[in-house]
């Protein structure tokens, strides 16, 4: 067994991981970065795509923001569009005075590896059999194997940013971590085409299903509809794809979209998912290691840069200081966060999806929330202030 030091072992290579590792790196601490996947793996993930207004000033903050203003689309609001009835904008840059920004995780993810891999940032792809070991100790340490061999990390603490099915979270015993979960009787079909997007992210509402136009650049587009979880992608060639979008939309709007090959399409389930709390001795969790958010209110990226930042931010105090004040109020500061986009991310799926089986009264339900919507400056507010972001806690 080989044996290496280090202050801060990251398990998880995704935004999270690389992310954390480039602002510890700022800060003089060093850290370690095991990947269960290899790099052209983890970049060809196509993920999220819309960074709310803190997102994207840390990401300049921290010399992480040439490109994206370089390719990024900004994003000042979202259109709803309800069968049946105009669209309307739900104007977030007049509500707010932030702006946001749609660029894709993929894009931001290639940055990070470029940032690490110019600053000599040490990171292990194709970790096998990650292991987490004494996490209550004064020092933690992580063992892996790699081309047959097995390796041995030790370090002050560790960080889990290694998604819903990483080893992190399953590390922490069953009685310390408590569990919120609520899964939707649907998923998102999605495809990605070269193509010029429509010109505005619109959720749109029909009898037939959600759907939703989005974008990652000038000529990449983002299209989803609402399906069953138990469709398949074969069932739905590029053609189907497209007329059963169009079918979803006004008629106007229909119009406007311009249709290609498409050059990815995945199929994802919707759910929630919380677990606490975030910290078990000298592991915190950050991203989905610790959280699933449907994807309707575009905050699962969003909530693993503000997970990072606090975490960062904490453990840069400990290292100068000696002080542990802020990490042990890491889990709860973060949590707030987190539930917050969790009951955004819920409306938003509650009122823009057909669900099976619901009764007369709940759709009359969905009806009035939109009219309400549709009509109340001060909702329509609630909602630009939610969906830009709230600041980050200090």
């Amino acid at each position: 067994m080989t044996a290496t030091r280090t202050q801060v072992a990251i398990i998880g290579g995704g935004p999270a991981g690389l992310l954390l590792s480039h602002l510890l790196h700022r800060e003089g601490i060093d850290s370690i970065v095991l990947e269960r996947q290899s790099r052209a793996h983890v970049l060809a993930r196509i993920r999220a795509g819309v960074l709310e207004a803190g997102t994207i000033a840390l990401l300049r903050a921290v010399g992480l923001g040439a490109r994206m203003d370089r390719e990024g689309l900004p994003h000042d609001g979202v259109v709803i569009a309800w069968e049946g009835r105009p669209r309307f904008v739900i104007d977030t840059k007049n509500f707010t005075g932030k702006a946001m920004m749609a660029y894709g995780q993929t894009a931001i993810t290639e940055d990070l590896y470029a940032a690490r891999d110019a600053a000599g940032g040490q990171i292990v792809d194709q970790a096998d059999d990650v292991r987490l070991h004494e996490l209550t100790a004064a020092r933690p340490h992580v063992t892996y194997r790699k081309n047959g061999q097995t390796h041995r990390v030790d370090c002050d603490y560790v960080a889990g940013c290694d998604g819903y099915h990483g080893v992190s979270r399953q590390s922490i015993p069953a009685t310390v971590l408590k569990v919120f979960e609520r899964g939707y009787p649907f998923g998102w079909l999605g495809i990605m085409s070269e193509t010029p997007p429509f010109p505005d992210i619109c959720y749109c509402y029909h009898s037939r299903g959600f759907a939703l136009a989005s974008m990652r650049s000038p000529m990449l587009s983002r299209y989803y509809i609402q399906c069953d979880l138990d469709t398949t992608i074969e069932q739905w060639p590029d053609e189907r794809f497209w007329r059963e979008f169009k079918a979803r939309c006004s008629q106007d709007m229909a119009a406007a979209i311009v249709t290609g090959p498409s050059i990815e399409k995945s199929i994802a389930p919707l759910r929630s998912f919380v677990a606490e709390p975030m910290r078990y001795g000298r592991l915190f969790l950050a991203g989905d290691a610790a959280h699933i958010v449907p994807p309707t209110g575009a905050k699962g990226l969003n909530l693993a840069v503000s997970d990072v930042y606090y975490l960062a931010r904490a453990l840069v105090e400990n290292y100068r200081t000696g002080h542990s004040r802020a990490l042990d109020g890491y889990s709860d500061m973060a949590l707030r966060r987190v539930w917050g986009a969790e009951r955004l991310s819920w409306w938003l799926t509650m009122l823009l999806h057909r669900f099976p089986d619901e009764s007369p009264f709940e759709q009359r339900m969905r009806e009035n929330q939109f009219d309400y919507l549709h009509a109340s400056e001060h909702a329509q507010a609630s909602l630009a202030e939610q969906y830009v972001g709230l600041p980050f806690e200090d």
